[in-house]
């Protein structure tokens, strides 16, 4: 197992497989079935392990994990000009900025 081991790891349940799976977000292509999670998990951790080790060998760029990642909380995002109007009248309409308005918009679908 790796030593530092930061990834983002989920355990779901797959239907088509009867099994569950367990993911990694920074290795979106990697997964372990298992019949209980917790296999599931040390599964793809494992998978990972050896990817990473493997990828060093070979002087491949290694996926930094998301945890460690910082992050400048600027991102652009391309909408219809008529959505962008009808957003930039309801944020003027509420006294605030269409950066305030789309951050709180978006702070709500968690």
């Amino acid at each position: 197992m790796l030593k530092n081991d930061y990834y983002t790891y989920r355990v779901t349940w797959s239907v088509e497989d009867d099994e569950y799976v367990g993911l990694c977000s920074e290795f979106p292509s990697l997964s372990w079935l298992a019949t209980d999670q917790n296999s599931a998990l040390s599964g793809i951790r494992q998978v990972v392990s050896d990817v990473v080790v493997d990828m060093e060998s070979n002087g491949e760029e290694i996926p930094e994990p998301i945890a460690t990642k910082k992050y400048s909380g600027r991102f652009m995002v391309r909408i219809p000009p008529d959505l962008h109007k009808e957003l930039a009248l309801q944020a003027l309409e509420s006294g605030i900025s269409l950066n305030r308005l789309a951050s709180d918009k978006l702070s709500r679908t968690q």
